[in-house]
């Protein structure tokens, strides 16, 4: 995977952290974009510290002049993107007859129209290659329903179905689109922000998962790693749970 280059949206922290890390070990090269510069920054910072290439880049998914700018700086200093992972989302709690429009439209405007302007902006240098991979990250919760999250769940299940329908779309261009529904992954801001919501105590939400833990962001990480690489060159328009058995089909 050497001289390729990955943009990581959401990367200054928890899975999208993860993400950029581990590819940066696959020996590709990587753009670290977050609204906050500063972690950005520091990721940027320990995947040099480990021999690896990334820059900074400070956007906001939804605002398709500042998605360009940054693919932009990202092309100039490594290259063509031709992987992408969609990561950068909002997740919060509000009970249904509480929701305002504005709620809603928020949580579409950076779950789903984010996704798919950051997936418009790095297209055409996948269809120039003739390789490709999307990646998005999606959530188990558009797989299971969540109480107090119809919002975001139809969010997220907006993105599992672009996937389905963009795999369709790119496969002659040699591009897969896959993603990432992730569990109970803890450790993340937003999960640690939302754990006082949850209707039981962390250590009965972890005896119900049949692995007997709930995840880490690494556990995403080594998933993307594989969705990245060669060897998933014939799998598209997937959806690869990784959630300890929360969800199974």
């Amino acid at each position: 995977m050497t001289n390729k280059t990955a943009l990581v949206t959401g990367a200054g922290a928890g899975i999208g952290r993860a993400c950029a890390l581990r590819l940066a070990q696959d020996g590709i090269a990587i753009g670290v974009l977050d609204l906050n510069l500063e972690s950005c920054q520091a990721v940027v910072a320990e995947i040099e510290a480990e021999g690896g290439k990334a820059i900074a880049l400070q956007a906001s998914i939804a605002d398709r002049a500042q998605v360009t700018a940054a693919a932009d700086t990202l092309r100039a200093a490594f290259g063509p993107i031709t992987i992408v992972v969609n990561n950068a989302g909002i997740s919060n709690f509000i009970p249904f007859e509480e929701l305002t429009d504005d709620d809603w439209d928020i949580m579409f405007e950076i779950n789903t129209k984010g996704t798919f302007i950051v997936t418009q902006v790095v297209l055409p240098d996948m269809k120039a290659a003739s390789w490709g991979r999307i990646i998005n990250i999606s959530s188990s919760s558009a797989q299971t329903g969540s109480i107090e999250q119809v919002h975001y769940s139809a969010s997220k299940g907006a993105v599992i179905s672009m996937t389905r329908s963009l795999a369709q779309a790119v496969g002659p261009y040699g591009i897969t689109v896959n993603n990432i529904p992730p569990g109970a992954v803890m450790n993340t801001i937003m999960s640690e922000a939302n754990k006082h919501r949850f209707k039981m105590p962390m250590e009965t939400l972890t005896k119900m998962i049949p692995v007997g833990r709930t995840g880490v962001p690494e556990d995403i990480a080594n998933a993307c790693a594989w969705l990245a690489s060669e060897a998933s060159s014939y799998v598209t328009g997937q959806t690869i749970g990784v959630n300890g058995g929360r969800v199974v089909s």
